[in-house]
């Protein structure tokens, strides 16, 4: 299963349809663009297993330089277009990437990078950069001579430090349309096929969209790329294109939840067979509202890039298991104590880890951090924390390194997060630790209302007393500072360590952000 061999039985079918304008790219068009773009590779000197790293925003063009890199058997580096000029470097350094391709748009950030990789613009003139357009169009569309399967080495957010690059093996299989593990997932588990009309919405330089819509292409389904998340924009994307499941994260239900009940009920969601979400633990009020409007199509997973294991837990389940990420599809939980070598029993809190032999990845070019997400048994974590029930089930707690220590004791702030979302006020909220003489760090809520109007004391205090309502003491944000938009990624997740250097790098916590 493989793009080219769905552009040789059903060459018409759209594999792409841009949501906002309705531009569509079929099979035909992506093979032969992939195959310009593998030709393009070998042409710049790029061998099996070489490095690419591309730069653009959401645009169909980009699925023909991945599924190029794939089936040319190269390494594709995917990055953030929001990345600082320092940001970009380290991981084009980080990555020994040999060819890099950048949006116009980033034209600014290009005049600032020191990358030494040979460097092309897309979509624009860029000085010191050759157009990849131009490059392309003398290209044969034509498969290269010595096609193997490639894959993907992408970076995580950042959100705790300095990116690290996921490097997974190369598929053992060299046949590029062999089967994959996400493929048979997909098939399985969400029950895609070539008649399926799969939303993203969310950026391609991120793992999950990137993985999910490629294997859909491998499938022969239809991709429908949104260029850029908007609430509404989803609703009507759902019922404009008949869409069967789409991918999301919970910060896409939070804003679409809070869109006004007229704008809800206008459009027609019958379609949604399928609507996965993952990335983040999703706030139990937030999804069981989300079962509650979309019916029981929502399902969960729990995995990360690393592919060291996953979770999966559908509706029916999940409001038995209320919370939970569900129980282990690939590999076998463990809950580990602090020395990552004793397995603790049910309901007992510790470090998630995955027993998974073929789960195999390293950290590309940080051997130090490879072997800290590994025990002794050769299980491997991500840095998580959580718990399984007597059934099997996995809840998540929240990260080991956004843990706050306030005069000795352990908060996690993920289970504070999840009940100020829900106040009807409030449009995002982070919580860290910040520095506090006599308790080392306290509690902190960073909010982003849903009008910065009401950025006042008033609402400071109608939020301790509703945090009171649900949570103990100790969980008490002792501080609440409000922000017109938090550092978040676009792909939902928090850049916390960005708050928390702010906070720290302070002399006194109390001077708002």
């Amino acid at each position: 299963m493989h793009p080219s061999v769905h552009a040789g039985t059903h060459p018409d079918t759209p594999a792409i349809i841009v949501a906002e304008t309705g531009e569509i790219r079929s099979y035909r068009d992506l093979d032969e663009g992939s195959n310009r773009a593998a030709q393009f590779y070998r042409s710049q000197g790029l061998g099996h297993e070489d490095v690419v790293a591309i730069m653009l925003e959401n645009t169909p063009d980009y699925y023909n330089f991945v599924w190029g890199a794939q089936r040319a058997g190269l390494r594709y580096v995917c990055l953030s277009s929001r990345l600082t000029a320092d940001e970009a470097d380290y991981i084009l350094e980080n990555s020994d990437a040999k060819l890099f391709i950048l949006s116009a748009a980033n034209g600014a950030l290009a005049q600032r990078l020191n990358t030494p990789a040979r460097c092309y613009s897309y979509g624009g003139d860029i000085a010191g950069y050759r157009a990849v357009e131009a490059a392309l169009s003398a290209m044969p569309a034509t498969p290269v001579g010595d096609e193997r399967a490639g894959v993907d080495m992408l970076y995580s957010s950042g959100t705790t430090g300095r990116p690290k690059g996921v490097r997974i093996p190369v598929p053992a299989d060299p046949d590029i349309a062999a089967a994959t593990p996400l493929v048979m997932l997909a098939m399985g588990l969400y029950r895609l096929n070539a008649g399926s009309v799969y939303l993203s919405p969310a950026p391609l330089y991120h793992a999950a969209p990137l993985r999910w819509s490629m294997a859909v292409h491998k499938i022969g389904g239809t991709v429908v790329m949104m260029q850029k998340f908007d609430p509404e924009g989803v609703l009507a994307a759902i019922a404009k294109y008949q869409v069967t499941c789409g991918q999301f994260v919970p910060t896409h239900f939070v804003r679409m939840l809070k869109l006004p009940a007229a704008v809800r009920g206008q459009y027609d969601l019958s379609s949604l067979t399928c609507a996965i979400h993952a990335a983040a633990p999703c706030p139990v009020p937030v999804k069981a509202a989300m079962i509650d409007w979309w019916g029981p199509v929502i399902e969960e997973y729990y995995a990360g890039s690393e592919g060291n294991g996953m979770t999966f837990i559908g509706s029916k389940d999940w409001l038995d298991h209320k919370g939970s990420v569900g129980k282990a599809v690939i590999g076998t939980v463990h809950i580990m104590a602090d020395d990552n070598e004793t397995e603790l029993s049910a309901r007992s809190e510790g470090t998630i880890f995955f027993e998974n032999p073929n789960g195999i990845f390293e950290y590309h070019g940080d051997p130090e951090k490879t072997s800290s997400s590994r025990n002794s048994r050769g299980w491997t974590t991500l840095g998580d924390v959580g718990w399984v029930d007597e059934d099997g089930y996995l809840y998540l707690t929240d990260r080991k390194s956004f843990m706050i220590i306030s005069g000795g004791v352990n908060i996690y702030p993920q289970e504070i997060e999840n009940h100020l979302i829900t106040h009807p006020s409030v449009a995002d909220v982070a919580v860290i630790g910040g520095p506090h003489d006599e308790m080392g760090e306290q509690v902190i809520a960073v909010v982003q209302p849903v009008d910065m109007a009401d950025a006042d004391d008033t609402l400071r205090d109608q939020l301790t007393a509703y945090a009171r309502e649900k949570l103990s003491g100790v969980k008490i944000p002792r501080q609440i500072d409000f922000r017109a938009e938090l550092p978040r990624h676009d792909t939902g997740k928090l850049y916390k360590r960005l708050l928390r250097d702010e906070y720290w790098g302070k002399h006194d916590s109390q001077e708002k952000i």
